[in-house]
C-alpha cells in the first residue's frame, strides 16, 4: 500500500537535493480553490501550474550544480500531481508525491516537498468526537463531556423589508 496523498498547498516547505536550505511554495495562479480552510482565506491548492519563480525566498541557498553558487529556484515542470481534478485554472492539483524539475537539475526532479502545507483546523465535531481521557492530558481546563453548544442564531431576528 503507498503512502497517503495529501494536496499542496500555499506555505509548503520543498527542499532541493542540490540546494542547502528549504524554501516556502507560493500559489499565485489562482485564487479560488482552498484546502482545510474553513475561512477560504489561507490554504490555496497549489497546482502545476506553478511554474517559474514559484517559492517565496527564490532560492534553495547555495547550489552543488552551480559550484555552490547562490541558488536562482526556477521550476520549469511539475511530476507526480493528481490529475483525476483539473481545478478551473487549468492546473492539477499538487500533491506530497509531487516533484518539480529546475533547468540547473540537470532536467532531474531534484524538488521536492518536506511539509504540505496544510494546518488542522478543529471543528466542533472534533471536540464532540474527542476522547476524554486523552483530551484531559492534553487541555486540563476543558472538559469535552461537559462542553456546551450554543446557538449562533439565538436572538438573531430577521425582518423582510419592501423596497
Amino acid at each position: 500500500m503507498g503512502k497517503e496523498k495529501i494536496i499542496l498547498v500555499h506555505g509548503a516547505t520543498c527542499k532541493c537535493q542540490f540546494g542547502t536550505t528549504p524554501d516556502i511554495l507560493q500559489v499565485k495562479t489562482q485564487k479560488k480553490h482552498y484546502a482545510n480552510d474553513n475561512t477560504a482565506s489561507q490554504q490555496l491548492i497549489a497546482t502545476d501550474r506553478e511554474i517559474g519563480q514559484a517559492f517565496l525566498a527564490g532560492t534553495f541557498g547555495s547550489c552543488k550544480m552551480m559550484n555552490n553558487n547562490p541558488c536562482k529556484s526556477v521550476v520549469s515542470q511539475w511530476i507526480n500531481f493528481y490529475d483525476k481534478v483539473t481545478l478551473s485554472n487549468g492546473g492539477k492539483i499538487l500533491t506530497n508525491e509531487s516533484k518539480a524539475i529546475c533547468p540547473m537539475g540537470g532536467g532531474s526532479p531534484c524538488i521536492e516537498v518536506v511539509h504540505h502545507g496544510q494546518q488542522a483546523v478543529p471543528s466542533a465535531e472534533n471536540m464532540v468526537k474527542a476522547k476524554e481521557e486523552i483530551h484531559s492530558q492534553i487541555n486540563p481546563f476543558l472538559n469535552p463531556a461537559t462542553s456546551v453548544e450554543h446557538d449562533l442564531f439565538e436572538g438573531v431576528v430577521i425582518v423582510a423589508v419592501d423596497i
